[in-house]
Order: C-alpha cells, then sequence, then structure tokens
C-alpha cells in the first residue's frame, strides 16, 4: 500500500467544515501531473512550528519541514507579519522595471552573512534551481572556461544545467536527455562503504581522484567551476571533511577555479553555524543560497565575490519573479528571528537529542546503519544488515509509512531512497522533538521486529 492509499492516525481532532482530504485526493490524481511526486495522503489545514494538522483534523509532527524549508518553523508569526505588512504596500514591480528596498535591505544582510573576506555581490532569484544556473553562468563568464565538476550522489535542482549536475539519474533524469554538456563527476568524499579507514583516508583517497581526473580527463585550465555540497541533502546527508575541503580550495586557488558551494539545504543554521562550510573554515568564491531563507516563502541567493559577480553583462542577469518583495520581507524576517534567537545553538540542542537516540538506534537494531551529519542536519542509514551494509529501501519506505500512521511526517534522501533524514524545525519544541522520536524509534522497533534484524551484540 503506497502513502497515497495508505490511512492516517487514528486520533484525530475535530475536523474542519468541507471538503475533506479524500476529496482531494480524487481531485489531485485527476488534474495534477503524474510525475508531481507526493508522500503521505496530507492536505494542510493549518500549520504552526512543527505541527500540521489536515483537513479531516489529524494532526502530525513535522520532521521534513517543506524539506528543509522552514527552520523558523510554520507560519512564525514575525514572517507572517512581514509578509502582511509588504502586502499592504505592494505585491510586485520586478525588479529589474522598478526596484524597492527590501531587495537591497536582503542583499545587504546576505553580504554580511555570508562567508568570506572580500567585497560580495548578490543577485536575488526564486529557487535554489535558479541560483545553481546563475552560478554556473557567472562562473563560465568570469573565467572564460566552460567545464564543470559535480560529484556522485550531488542534487542541485531539476532545471536543465542544475538537473545535469544532480546525480541521481534513474529518478530524476530518465527520458529528460540530452542535457547541458562539459560536466563531469566527481567521487564524494564519504566514509561509509568506501573501504577506508576513516575519514581522512577516504578525503585523500577522494581528492586524488579528482585531481586525477582534471589534469588527466579535462585540464585544469579547462574547468571553470567545481560545485560541491558541503554536507550533501538529497544524496543522503554526507558530510564533506574539513581536510576535503581545504584541499578543494587550494586546487581551485591555484588552477584560478571558481569554487562554488550549494548551501541551499545545509544553510541558515541547520548545521548549527549559519553555513556548513564555516565549520572548516573554507570561504568559496559562490555559494548558492535558498530554502529556509525565506522562511515558508520561495526565494533563493546567488552571493559571492564582487568581481566574479560583476562579470555577467548589464542584461545577464535577471528574472520576472527574482526576488519578489514578499519573499524579500519574509526572508528578512527569518534572518531577524535566527539571529536573536540564536539559532545555530537552537541546531546544536537539537541535533544532540537527535544523535542521542539515533545512536542508541543504532547500537540495538540491526537495520539501523551509518549515522551522520552535523548539527541537526542528522540522518541515518535503513540497511538490511550491518554485516553487508546492502541499502533497505522497502523498509525505509515502510518506516515512514508507519510514522505517517502514527502522526509523523518524515522525508527520506539517498540513491537508494533507505536514509532516513531530520529536517524539522529547528524551533521545534523540545518535548514535541522527543515525542516524533519515540514514534520513529516505535516504527523502527516495529519494522526491524517483521524483518528479523533485531541486534543481539
Amino acid at each position: 500500500m503506497s502513502l497515497l492509499e495508505s490511512q492516517p492516525p487514528v486520533a484525530a481532532a475535530t475536523a474542519r467544515p468541507g471538503p475533506r482530504c479524500a476529496d482531494f485526493l480524487e481531485r489531485r490524481r485527476a488534474v495534477v501531473a503524474n510525475g508531481v511526486v507526493n508522500g503521505a495522503a496530507v492536505f494542510a489545514a493549518w500549520c504552526q512550528g512543527a505541527t500540521v494538522v489536515d483537513l479531516d483534523g489529524h494532526q502530525y509532527i513535522d520532521f521534513a519541514g517543506g524539506i528543509g524549508t522552514l527552520n523558523v518553523g510554520h507560519a512564525h508569526p514575525e514572517v507572517v507579519q512581514a509578509v502582511k505588512l509588504q502586502a499592504d504596500q505592494f505585491l510586485h514591480t520586478c525588479f529589474n522595471i522598478v526596484m524597492y528596498p527590501g531587495y537591497i535591505e536582503l542583499a545587504e544582510k546576505l553580504a554580511e552573512r555570508v562567508p568570506g573576506d572580500w567585497p560580495k555581490k548578490v543577485m536575488l532569484q526564486t529557487t535554489g534551481a535558479e541560483a545553481v544556473e546563475n552560478a554556473i553562468k557567472v562562473a563560465r563568464r568570469a573565467t572564460g572556461r566552460s567545464a564543470i565538476v559535480a560529484f556522485q550522489n550531488a542534487f542541485h535542482g531539476r532545471t536543465y544545467m542544475a538537473l545535469a549536475l544532480t546525480a541521481k539519474g534513474p529518478s530524476y533524469k530518465d527520458g529528460f536527455g540530452p542535457f547541458p554538456g562539459d560536466i563531469y563527476r566527481a567521487v564524494y568524499p564519504t566514509l561509509y562503504r568506501s573501504g577506508h579507514a576513516d575519514a581522512e583516508a577516504a578525503s585523500r583517497a577522494a581528492f586524488a581522484d579528482l585531481r586525477r581526473q582534471i589534469e588527466t580527463e579535462i585540464g585544469a585550465r579547462q574547468v571553470a567551476a567545481i560545485i560541491i555540497e558541503p554536507v550533501q541533502g538529497e544524496g543522503g546527508f554526507n558530510v564533506a571533511p574539513a581536510s576535503y575541503l581545504h584541499a578543494l580550495r587550494r586546487y581551485c586557488d591555484e588552477h584560478g577555479i571558481v569554487l562554488i558551494a550549494d548551501e541551499i539545504q545545509s544553510g541558515f543554521c541547520r548545521t548549527g553555524k549559519w553555513f556548513a562550510t564555516e565549520h572548516s573554515e573554507v570561504q568559496a568564491d559562490l555559494y548558492t543560497l535558498a530554502k529556509s531563507m525565506g522562511g515558508g516563502l520561495p526565494i533563493a541567493a546567488l552571493v559571492g565575490r564582487a568581481e566574479l559577480m560583476d562579470a555577467p553583462v548589464v542584461g545577464g542577469l535577471g528574472g520576472t519573479y527574482a526576488g519578489n518583495p514578499l519573499a524579500c520581507a519574509a526572508a528578512l524576517a527569518a534572518i531577524n528571528v535566527m539571529e536573536k534567537e540564536n539559532y545555530p545553538a537552537q541546531a546544536e540542542q537539537v541535533g544532540r537529542l537527535l544523535r542521542n537516540r539515533f545512536d542508541r538506534w543504532a547500537q540495538a537494531l540491526d537495520i539501523v546503519g551509518d549515522v551522520r551529519g552535523v548539527g541537526a542536519m542528522v540522518a541515518f542509514e535503513v540497511v538490511e544488515n550491518k554485516l553487508t551494509h546492502a541499502p533497505a529501501a522497502a523498509l525505509a519506505a515502510r518506516i515512514v509509512e508507519t510514522c505517517y500512521q502514527r502522526g509523523l511526517i518524515l522525508v527520506k534522501a539517498g540513491f537508494h531512497g533507505n536514509v532516513i533524514r531530520f529536517l524539522g524545525p529547528l524551533s521545534i519544541d523540545p518535548a514535541e522533538l522527543e515525542q516524533g522520536l519515540d514514534i520513529l524509534g516505535i516504527a523502527l522497533a516495529e519494522v526491524a521486529g517483521e524483518a528479523g534484524a533485531v541486534h543481539h551484540g
């Protein structure tokens, strides 16, 4: 039984009058393209913080957070108020035609917050994929080169250049080619299943492979940019070791290559720092940002070295809805909340609670493999058993479905769809977080018992 057909939690609040979830599910099947994926059959009626209530009155704890867009939580009052105030003034002008203060104020805030000991400039967009597309445009224009190096398990978006950079072919690319050319794929420095003794060994091997590939297959003088997620999102929360990022920074400096950090999912305090590269103190030349920057509204940004950002000619960058006034207002409010409420510290606190549970489950259950991540960007792999490390996508799907039936919304990740990740609001109440983890723990135990994979070691 798929999630779209499974039953919601038995306990329910009072349902609101009008159409129910089942009614809208039928209407969805009639008018929404099959390619648009959905998880659980939930139609939101009201959301606040880390709580979602559907049209039938069922209440859920949200560990998905709009796939990482809601670090400040659903409908944060300050974000909502900022949007309302902006809506009373005007909704849209197109910044390319009539400018407005919010765009400038947000650009200034981002230039201040994003790592980099040099003058920075900013371009706002609507989605993370747009930020990635423009990062490649800027890098190619600034260097006069064409080759781009991305990584295994990378996810950079669904538009054509972003999709070419994305590594998950069967799910996202099947039948959509041809894709933009001069894209190359490097090994991401992961430890689990790598055969290396530790993260440093994995880092050295991965960098040696990257250098070999560039220097024998491409030519360093042909490479415009290397784009990397310091913590992979859709790829399964793989964390690039600091030593690898330092080696990458040195190599890019040596060969005049633009280093692009995709912080679309890892940014805005998710990892316990404002941006994940701060853990290594590596500064990228360009940063792509989106997701939680807008507090729930669609907005993205490309932030980087001023001389690179100024390389495209006037008119070379733009977009009708790029940096929409409502989204700028929401982003400024969300960033203000993160600053005054010390969201990096909140992420660390949430991460400690997650790690404590995840590590305990890894000790007790054979289906819980590698536990990894940083700050509150933490995940674990669901495997057939610890001896083979074989990915267990079906078991992961069963865990997600069982959690949904008990009132917890989850989102999977990884090439095999076997990684359970936490992307819930950083503002989540500790008691609500513990309640959600209780549900996840029960689901894990049930599925492990069904699979005969309880660890007795």
